[in-house]
Order: C-alpha cells, then structure tokens, then sequence
C-alpha cells in the first residue's frame, strides 16, 4: 500500500519522527532510504547504516545555508538530490524525503516537481518533512502531522547536543 506522510510545523522532532519510522520499517524487514535535503553537515543520523544495514542515508545538501541566501551550489545540491530519489524510488518500500519542505520554502525544487513525481509512485510510503509544508502536500498526504513548539530549552541558551538535536 502506498502512502504519504507529512511531518511539518516548528516544534522539534520532524527528522526524529521520520527516523523512527525508518527504524520500525526496517525492523519489519523493509528497505528504507533517506534522502536529506539542505542537510550536508555532520549528523549522527548518518551513522544508522553501520547499524542497520536496510536503511541508506544521503544527503543532497552542502552547508547550512538557512541564515543565508542559497547559492547556485545549494540548489544544485537540491536538485541533485532529488534526482537520485526518482532514480531509486521503486527500490525502497520506505522513502524519507527530509526537509524537502525547506527545500521547496527556499526554491530549490518546486512544489510542481514534487506533485508529479508524487503521482508517478506506486507501492512505496513516502515521508515528506520540514518546516513550511506546502498546503499542496497537506491535502494529497494521507497523514500529517504538525510539530508544535510549546516550550524549547533553545530559548534557556541550550545549545544543540550531538546525538539529540544532531
């Protein structure tokens, strides 16, 4: 069965949500892929295939660009990225498109792009994460849910922490 995910808003755990899910469907036995857009620091995450051999993790990003404006490079990255996902799409069963939200929010793919690759898919659960979810998503996506911050230890001065924010 074929579904479509979406994790979005501005709490914490969007990612995190999507790796549990990753982490479940492996478990079951499914082959899963993760393909992070904007991302292309240093993340614990990427580790997960030493562990857990039917997850793969790339990531079609360079530095974080968020507080700057994307350059060439960044979106090139993006669409990059998102070619190597319509390329091996129908080998997975569980397809993680994380942060593609940001990506579209920032203009490195188009929401068009993604709605037509979207409709092409049969037979795998795809996961679309980040901030801004495209209100297109909301209503093609068989479920949504919404991160909403209530209350962050970011605003006490807590800087991120390796294995919890990264």
């Amino acid at each position: 069965m074929f579904m479509i995910h979406v994790y979005t808003g501005d709490g914490k755990g969007k990612t995190t949500a999507a790796f549990g899910l990753a982490l479940r469907a492996a478990c079951a036995g499914k082959r899963v892929f993760v393909g992070q857009f904007v991302k292309g620091m240093e993340y614990s995450e990427l580790k997960v295939p030493e562990y857990i051999p039917n997850i793969t993790v790339e990531q079609f990003g360079r530095n974080c660009f968020i507080f700057n404006k994307p350059t060439k490079e960044d979106i090139d990255a993006a669409q990059n990225g998102f070619k190597r996902i319509k390329e091996i799409v129908n080998e997975y069963d569980v397809v993680i498109l994380d942060e593609i939200n940001i990506a579209i929010y920032y203009n490195l793919i188009s929401v068009d792009e993604v709605l037509k690759f979207l409709k092409e898919i049969k037979d795998v659960e795809i996961v679309l994460t980040g901030r801004y979810a495209p209100k297109e998503f909301i209503d093609i996506a068989d479920l949504v849910t919404e991160m909403r911050e209530i209350k962050h230890y970011y605003k006490k001065g807590i800087k991120a922490r390796k294995g919890i924010e990264f």
